[in-house]
Parts: C-alpha cells; sequence; structure tokens
C-alpha cells in the first residue's frame, strides 16, 4: 500500500503565509511605517477644543486604511434604501439666524434624496437588526448640494473621530471567523464598550426600542453634531438638527424583529417602497434647536460633544419646515448605491463646529468616496449632481464626464479671461465663520467632555416601565452572548452608574454580580481648560419626555396595515364596512386565508385573498380582525396558522378585534385575562386591545373602537400579564 503523500505546495504556501501572520500580544502599537505611537484616542488639535490639524499624521494614516477596507460596498451604512422628495419651509423666520436660502424661503420647493440605512451589517444582512440607522438627505439647492449626514438616534459611540475605526473594527463580524453579521451581541464590541465610558449614553439608546424601527417611516433624524447657522451679517448662532416623522416613532418588539429578519429579510425597504407606490407619502418636519453664542456654555455638557444631547426643557424644537418623499428610484444602483454623502458639503449660511467626531468625518467621509467610486469624480454621477452648474478646474480622472473647453485650467488667468472667477460673499460665495483659534498642539480632549453617565442616567429615568423593561432584555440578549464573564462584570460596573435599579436587573439575567465600588478610568486623555469652568455651574434635567417612544407618542392609524383573518363562510357586509371604515382612516387592509384564491362569503359575494398563511404573519402587520361568519370561525379554529397569528399579535400588544362567533375564536387561542363582549349583545367592549362585538352590535362603532386600538400601536398593560404561546 503506498502512503499519501503531503500535498508539498500546500505547505509551502502554509509557511509562506506564516511569514505574513503577526500576534501582537505583548507588542506596542505603531503606525504602518514602525514608529510606536503614544497616544490613539484623539486627534491633534490647536488645544483640547480646537480643530482638528490636518499634520496629524498618524490620524490620517489610520483613519484613510480604515476607509479603504471594504471593497466595493461602503465601510458602513452597506445597507440602504432611498427615497426622492422635497423640503419646504413654512415660513421665513430663519433668516434672523441663516441665509442658507432653501431654509428661509417658503416659496421654494427643494427636490431631495434621503437614504436610510442600518449600519454595522453588510449588503446582504436583514433589515430589522438592533442597529443605529442612518438617515442622510441630499438637498439639490439653488446655492449647490448641502448633505445632512445624520442618524435616527442623536447622540454616538465616541467623542472623537481617531476612535472610529476601533469603533467600527470592534462592532463588525470578529476578523478570525467573520461572525457575528449585523450585530454588537458579541465579545469584541462589549470589550470595547466596558472600557470606554463615554459610550454609556449611546448604550442607552441602542439598547432601547429606537434601535429596531417599525419603519424608516415611523422613526426620527438627528443631525448629531452641532453645527453653526450663520446670517447675512456673519453672526453665528448654534444649531442642532431634528427630523420629526408626522407619522410618529414606533417600533417593533425584538421578537417581531428576529421573525422578520427570516421572514422578510427586506422589511424595512418593502415598506418604505410600498408606502409611496400607495400615495402615503412619508412626511418629516425639520426642527432645529438654536443656541445663540454667548449661551455656548450655559449647559452642564459640552455643546461639541456628540454624545450628548441638548434636553428639549433647555431648548425647545423650532419647527421650520416639511419634507415629503413622494418618488421611489428607478434604479437602485444608479441612484441609491451611488448616491455619496459629506457632511462638508455645505452651502453659505451652514458652518461646522470644532466637534472632534464631526472633524474627522469631513476628511473620512471624502475619504471613503474616492474608495468606493474609484475616481474623483464621483459628483458627476447623475444622482450627486447639483442643480447649479459646476465650474471649476478639477477636469481629469476616471469617468470623467463633463467636457471642459478652453486652454486655461489654473487660477489665477488671464488667458480664460479670469473665468472662472472667484465669488464674494454678496454673490452666493462661501465664507467661513471666523472663528479665533489658538493653542497648543496636543492629543487631548477638553476636560467638558468628561462627563459620561449624567445623560445615561437621564435617559434610564424619562423611560416608562414597559421601555425599561425592554432595555433590560435587550442587555440580556447582547451581554448574553458575551463569552467573557469579565466583560459581563465590567459593563454592569458601568451600568451601576448609570442606575444600581439598571445594574441590578441586568445582572440577574447574565449570571454576574454587580461589582461594589465600580471605578472605571476614561481612556481620554483631558485636559483642564476655561470651557469645563464655566460649565461646572450649567443647566442640565434629571429626565426629559421627548427621549420616551411612549411619552411622545404620536396617536394615529394612517398607512398602518391590517390583516383580516377568514375563511369561506365570513360575514361580507361586516367585512366591507369594516374595511371602509380602515381606509377612511388612512389604513390598509389585506385579505389572510389559508391558501390563495377567492373566498366566498355566507351570502355568496367573494373575495380574492391578498396573502396565504405561509407567505405572511402577523409580524408583518399592526393589528388583525377577524369578521363573524360560522362557516369561517369555524375553518379558522382548526387551523393552526391562524391561532397562531391571533397568539402572536396578542403577545406583540398589537389591537385585534372580532365579533359574534369571533369571540369563541380568541378564547380559543389563549387570550385570556380579556374582558370580551357578550356575543349576543348589542354592546361593544375595548379591553387591553381587543375589541370584541355582540351580533347586534353597531358596526360604525365596533370600527371606530378598533381604529382607536390601533393608534396607540401597543398596549403594553399585556406583557406581564398574559402568558401566550407564540
Amino acid at each position: 500500500m503506498k502512503a499519501n503523500k503531503p500535498n508539498v505546495n500546500q505547505h509551502s504556501k502554509d509557511k509562506q503565509l506564516d511569514d505574513f501572520r503577526e500576534d501582537p500580544q505583548d507588542q506596542y502599537m505603531t503606525t504602518d511605517q514602525g514608529v510606536r505611537v503614544n497616544h490613539t484616542d484623539d486627534h491633534l488639535k490647536a488645544g483640547p477644543r480646537g480643530p482638528l490639524l490636518m499634520e496629524d499624521f498618524h490620524f490620517r494614516e489610520k483613519m484613510t486604511h480604515f476607509d479603504h477596507e471594504s471593497i466595493p460596498e461602503r465601510v458602513v451604512h452597506a445597507r440602504g434604501s432611498g427615497a426622492h422628495g422635497y423640503f419646504q419651509p413654512y415660513d421665513d423666520s430663519m433668516k434672523e439666524f441663516t441665509k442658507a436660502k432653501f431654509l428661509t424661503d417658503p416659496n421654494t420647493r427643494t427636490p431631495l434624496f434621503v437614504r436610510f440605512s442600518t449600519v454595522v451589517g453588510s449588503r446582504g444582512s436583514a433589515d430589522t437588526v438592533r442597529d443605529v440607522r442612518g438617515f442622510a438627505t441630499k438637498f439639490y439647492t439653488e446655492e449647490g448640494n448641502y448633505d445632512l449626514v445624520g442618524n435616527n438616534i442623536p447622540v454616538f459611540f465616541i467623542q472623537d473621530a481617531n476612535k472610529f475605526a476601533d469603533l467600527v473594527h470592534a462592532i463588525k463580524p470578529d476578523p478570525d471567523n467573520e461572525m457575528p453579521q449585523a450585530s454588537a451581541a458579541h465579545d469584541t464590541f462589549w470589550d470595547f464598550a466596558s472600557l470606554m465610558p463615554e459610550i454609556n449614553h449611546m448604550i442607552m439608546w441602542v439598547l432601547s426600542d429606537r434601535a429596531i424601527p417599525r419603519s424608516f417611516r415611523m422613526m426620527d433624524g438627528f443631525g448629531v453634531h452641532t453645527f453653526r447657522f450663520i446670517n447675512e451679517a456673519g453672526k453665528a448662532t448654534f444649531v442642532k438638527f431634528h427630523w420629526k416623522p408626522t407619522l410618529g416613532v414606533h417600533s417593533l418588539v425584538w421578537d417581531e424583529a428576529q421573525k422578520l429578519a427570516g421572514k422578510d429579510a427586506d422589511w424595512l425597504r418593502r415598506d418604505l417602497w410600498e408606502a409611496i407606490d400607495m400615495g402615503h407619502y412619508p412626511e418629516f418636519e425639520l426642527n432645529v434647536q438654536l443656541v445663540p453664542e454667548e449661551d455656548e456654555f450655559k449647559f452642564d455638557f459640552d455643546l461639541l460633544d456628540a454624545t450628548k444631547i441638548i434636553p428639549e426643557e433647555l431648548v425647545p424644537l423650532r419647527p421650520i419646515g416639511k419634507m415629503v418623499l413622494n418618488r421611489n428610484p428607478d434604479n437602485f444602483f444608479a441612484e441609491t448605491e451611488q448616491v455619496a454623502f459629506h457632511p462638508g458639503n455645505l452651502v453659505p449660511g451652514i458652518d461646522v463646529t470644532n466637534d472632534p467626531l464631526l472633524q474627522g468625518r469631513l476628511f473620512s467621509y471624502i475619504d471613503t468616496q474616492l474608495n468606493r467610486f474609484n475616481s474623483a469624480n464621483f459628483g458627476e454621477v447623475p444622482i450627486n449632481r447639483p442643480v447649479t452648474t459646476v465650474h471649476n478646474h478639477q477636469g481629469a480622472g476616471f469617468m470623467r464626464q463633463t467636457i471642459n473647453k478652453g486652454k486655461a485650467n489654473y487660477w489665477p488667468n488671464s488667458i480664460g479671461g479670469g473665468c472662472p472667477m472667484m465669488a464674494p460673499g454678496n454673490q452666493g460665495g462661501y465664507v467661513h465663520y471666523a472663528e479665533k483659534v489658538e493653542g497648543h498642539k496636543i492629543r487631548a480632549r477638553s476636560e467638558s467632555f468628561n462627563n459620561h453617565y449624567s445623560q445615561a442616567t437621564m435617559f434610564w429615568n424619562s423611560m416608562t416601565e414597559p421601555e425599561k423593561k425592554h432595555i433590560v432584555k435587550a442587555a440580556h440578549f447582547e451581554l448574553g452572548k458575551v463569552e467573557s464573564k469579565e466583560i459581563r462584570q465590567r459593563m454592569v460596573g458601568h451600568f451601576s452608574k448609570v442606575s444600581m435599579d439598571f445594574a441590578q436587573r441586568v445582572a440577574e439575567g447574565i449570571g454576574v454580580e454587580v461589582p461594589k465600588n465600580f471605578d472605571q478610568e476614561s481612556t481620554g486623555n483631558y485636559e483642564a481648560d476655561d470651557a469645563s469652568k464655566k460649565m461646572k455651574s450649567g443647566k442640565s434635567v434629571k429626565e426629559t419626555k421627548f427621549v420616551s417612544i411612549e411619552k411622545d407618542k404620536v396617536r394615529t392609524a394612517k398607512s398602518r396595515k391590517v390583516a383580516i383573518l377568514l375563511e369561506d363562510g365570513y360575514d361580507y357586509c361586516e367585512v366591507m364596512q369594516v374595511k371602509q371604515a380602515l381606509k377612511d382612516a388612512g389604513a390598509s387592509a389585506k385579505i389572510v386565508s389559508k391558501f390563495h384564491g377567492m373566498r366566498k362569503a355566507s351570502t355568496g359575494e367573494e373575495i380574492e385573498t391578498d396573502k396565504s398563511h405561509i407567505t405572511t404573519g402577523s409580524i408583518m402587520y399592526d393589528a388583525i380582525y377577524i369578521p363573524d361568519g360560522e362557516k369561517s370561525i369555524e375553518a379558522l379554529m382548526k387551523e393552526g396558522d391562524a391561532l397562531h397569528f391571533i397568539n402572536e399579535a396578542f403577545k406583540h400588544g398589537k389591537a385585534i378585534a372580532t365579533s359574534g362567533k369571533g369571540i369563541e375564536l380568541f378564547k380559543k387561542a389563549d387570550v385570556l385575562g380579556v374582558d370580551f363582549a357578550d356575543k349576543t349583545s348589542g354592546k361593544v367592549k375595548s379591553d387591553k386591545g381587543v375589541v370584541t362585538a355582540g351580533n347586534d352590535a353597531e358596526a360604525k362603532e365596533f370600527a371606530t373602537m378598533f381604529i382607536d386600538a390601533i393608534k396607540e400601536h401597543r398596549h403594553w398593560d399585556r406583557e406581564e400579564k398574559m402568558m401566550v404561546p407564540a
């Protein structure tokens, strides 16, 4: 018998690869040139609150390498969905603060394109994962393109962009096995989080229901950073941007989010597309928080700290206009994939601040687009082209589309008549705000950034009890996936500085104890300066209703999706009346049966099934309705899918309604602890979002009470009282 010969080529290949493998254990960090790194948490700045210095070679190398690590999709925000629309200001009241014309002329509709996205996952990941959602808007203004590049959460994980690559590396799939996809529930992220106290406020938002939105149409948008408005007189005002959906903010429950990832991984994309296709155009109101320059230090936090919000009790929102999304893209790649955003795409009247996270993004975004397009000419792609004409001397490179005429491609010139010429400020030329800047070259942050727990505590204190339970359960899931007990323990230690109640409830579910006298030193390098001294007696709030979805809820049935479960033998007249009432309220209804095809009513009329049980589920609807009809109810009682449909909707706190014999179906489906109507009476009852009616009840009253239950979105008073097998 011949012995198997070793694969010589394979062995030599392994040896060759060994030369390139590196174990960083017990090694100092270095640059790509082998120079040891002394500090990697902060930019090199002109003073601890000053602007980023371009000579910061370590940051540029680190960020450039990071920006070029993913080909061809975006490094972050890879999975997105886009829509066209317009923005129109309500009046000219913003002229006092900004000379940006698209914000001050109520007679102007500015076309725009919005891209919503997840952050962590690849293009092939699911829509409904627990994650931040990107909310980027490109305004095609008469003065050039303006990009408002934000998220659905108003704060961020880190304070300085020099930590961005570390953050994303930690939260992305592990480098050794490329798992898990589109999830923070693994050791590397929570190891990073447990060593970065500044992350705690953001963690509270990510563990909340904000991170699993019901729809892109039902989530807030935030500019995150503090920007500047500049008026015609050159006076500056600090500004924060807020998008508020007219439908209100609503979320999935975690069980739904997980099931939807399998049932329809494109859930949020499809919802946006179908809403626009049906004429249910998403609307968002643009609001601003304005802070005069002289009030920069009146708060107990730093305006330039992206891990902080300005509570609305201190600076109320001012609505200034509305965005309407009214057209789907014609080609996903050409528009949604090729759209290129950059927070440095500014128009006269809007400028940046020295926020160290924003300063880094000004470099990173342009660098990322160069990597994605392999060309500096990505601005000539149709979706990125401004509506204004472009004149400059940047005339070469891959995929150049503009044909520049003449010999002069430099400035100054006389051959071309000195054109294109410089535009003075009074002719729309962009003029940066003349902020005085001075300071030592230093890698540090202002001491005013060194408060990492107070707003996380404010967030927790602001939640309703159901919202707190969801945050705790989210922490149980996320940290329950972490194998290292030391990391779990360290994270609970941080939670103890947010709220001892929160820490104890989390610790109970992940097998650790709340550490006593936890004291985790910040990894940041902070310098005392005038800003921190001025803010010591600044204004603060202990809680705010505006961060709670439940306390700030918009009650509406508009664009809600209702499933009508029925089989042959249903009450046709009742179905038509309820369906019309739902339509009048702005909701849409779909007929769901065991099979596709026509369903015959007890009186002979027919309705076509929209969805079969195998292709849909209660997780895809906001409410369910089962019409009366003896044969239909008898058939549904024998269908496991129908019983599960009811159980699951009830478990998720959704409005459910039935009449007559349907009450028996609800009882069989374990919809327990609810006060049902007497099926032989003329009364309608609504209890915990379960609406029932007797045989002689008024259909109009029944429909009205059902729609009122739908407007609540969820009925959380069921959660702890009901044990539902779904």
